[in-house]
């Protein structure tokens, strides 16, 4: 049984502890970190969102809006280095050596529901993906004037 350690009257740690001791153990997947940091930011006019990953290019990535009206973000990229021949005394080598680094990355967003969904537009600079979802233009609210007859 396990009994939490109380350091003093007002730091009481146990509940970490527990949620530590829980959930950091080996067959947890570790989802964070692989996972490129994403910022969102919201102005009056549209929502950006900033999904950081170095090297980014614009071949690696795919946004589109699902079936269900979701954004999914997906990157994916496949490098491939080999290595080709070199002379060592006179004596001719050839080394081949293959290095498979894949980044995978797919993510669906929920959007709010004042998205304007046709309007998203992305783009990739300096190994950053943003997207900016534009919002819609408020609906003018609608004045009620009608008579109400008494049956």
């Amino acid at each position: 049984m396990y009994f939490p350690v109380i350091r003093n009257n007002r730091t009481n740690n146990w509940l970490d502890t527990a949620f530590n001791d829980l959930f950091d153990v080996d067959w947890t997947p570790r989802c964070v970190a692989t996972a490129p940091a994403v910022n969102v930011k919201e102005s009056d006019k549209a929502f950006t969102m900033e999904v950081a990953a170095p090297g980014l290019k614009k071949e690696f990535c795919k946004v589109n809006i699902n079936d269900e009206g979701n954004l999914v973000v997906k990157i994916e990229h496949k490098a491939e280095h080999e290595d080709k021949s070199s002379e060592k005394e006179g004596e001719k080598f050839h080394y081949v050596r293959r290095e498979f680094s894949y980044t995978n990355y797919e993510q669906t967003y929920i959007l709010p529901d004042e998205v304007d969904k046709e309007h998203i537009s992305a783009k990739v600079e300096d190994g950053v993906l943003s997207i900016e979802m534009p919002k819609l233009a408020p609906e003018p609210e609608k004045k009620m004037d009608r008579v109400i007859e008494i049956g």
